[in-house]
């Protein structure tokens, strides 16, 4: 069984679950497409890998109105129902698949990627080594050169920025990095935002001064589908196909609530593990994640192994592939409505990317 005892930090994961992530880290999609121990809620198959239903709720998130469950004031009464499945080797460890309506995908995903990511408190990867110019989105999204940049009328977004803007992102230490274009910043080099909490990835604490607030619409959102926990800090993983994200723990926050983990966008192979102290084994679940599934880690399973050995290529929904370049507005897809929104240049980033929203409760 899971420890329910908050781990070291020091820790490394065991060498069994290692070669497991190895495994599909490099198995190929042919193959990954026939694998009988991997989870796949579309297979059909998963009552036959010691996945039971623990239970079915009403969720408000599939509803009509679903958009409306940013607000604090949203009812939620209103709604249809989704499974709540667990694994019998992984107690507390709630895979909840199709969660999220593609209207709801779509708010959670503009306002991360727009909004989040266009405000300066909340740090990136990218702040480490360079300076980040916030001015760029701002810009209008039809302008290509700096010296025709106005206010764009959409809200703040980099993606306001033309991918041929002139402007760049100047390295904190010149003689170490170079410069780096728009392009360069959200088609490769961006790896995640912090929202809430600005973990130190350094020394791997929080820092002790007051950090930014939570996003209140989106914590609202969270803590409806969740309301064990407070959403008080986030990271916000951006992957491309070939990126991975190591086995580790997450033991850094002074309490023990579960930890929530949010899909959108391409597929991502999910390893979770744990070692055994009955028979000195590690024990693994395999999960298949696709746009709008949701896992929850909880009780006895918060501080198991897990890590994403592979996103893969081509299975972002097709109603998404336009992302940014559309609104919700009047063609019907994917029972999304889109309309041109002003950011055409970037129409297609979404089509290669998996982003995940991993929330947590920093402190009892």
């Amino acid at each position: 069984m899971p420890s329910t005892k908050k781990p070291e930090a020091n820790q490394k994961p065991p060498e069994d679950l290692r070669t497991v992530f190895k495994k599909y880290q490099k198995i190929p999609i042919g193959t990954l497409e026939k694998d009988p121990d991997v989870i796949d809620f579309t297979r059909g198959n998963v009552f036959t890998q010691s996945i039971r239903i623990l239970r079915t709720i009403a969720s408000p998130v599939l509803s009509e109105n679903s958009t409306e469950l940013f607000s604090s004031t949203s009812d939620v009464s209103v709604s249809s129902f989704v499974d709540i499945f667990e694994h019998c080797d992984f107690p507390g460890i709630k895979i909840i698949p199709k969660l999220l309506s593609c209207k709801v995908q779509l708010s959670l995903l503009s306002r991360l990627l727009h909004r989040e990511l266009a405000n300066p408190r909340h740090k990136t990867n990218i702040h480490t080594h360079y300076h980040v110019p916030y001015e760029l989105s701002r810009f209008n999204p039809d302008k290509r050169a700096s010296t025709e940049s106005q206010p764009s009328e959409d809200g703040a977004s980099f993606f306001n920025c033309h991918p041929q803007c002139l402007h760049t992102f100047r390295p904190v230490s010149p003689k170490e990095h170079k410069p780096i274009t728009i392009t360069q910043f959200l088609c490769k080099k961006l790896r995640w935002i912090t929202l809430g909490g600005q973990y130190d990835w350094t020394h791997k604490v929080y820092p002790q001064e007051t950090p930014p607030p939570f996003p209140d619409d989106i914590g609202n959102l969270v803590h409806q589908l969740f309301p064990d926990m407070t959403p008080e800090a986030a990271i916000v993983n951006i992957y491309s196909p070939g990126d991975t994200l190591s086995l580790h723990r997450d033991v850094s926050e002074d309490s023990d609530r579960g930890l929530v983990s949010i899909s959108l966008g391409c597929d991502g192979i999910f390893v979770v593990g744990m070692h055994d102290e009955r028979d000195a084994s590690a024990r693994s679940m395999i999960l298949r994640l696709r746009s709008g599934d949701a896992v929850y880690m909880s009780g006895p399973s918060r501080y198991v192994w897990h890590g994403i050995p592979q996103v893969i290529p081509g299975t972002c929904p097709k109603w998404l592939h336009s992302w940014p370049a559309f609104s919700e507005e009047p063609e019907e897809e994917g029972n999304v409505r889109q309309a041109p929104n002003g950011r055409e240049a970037w129409r297609g980033w979404m089509a290669t990317k998996r982003i995940n929203l991993n929330v947590r409760q920093m402190s009892d």
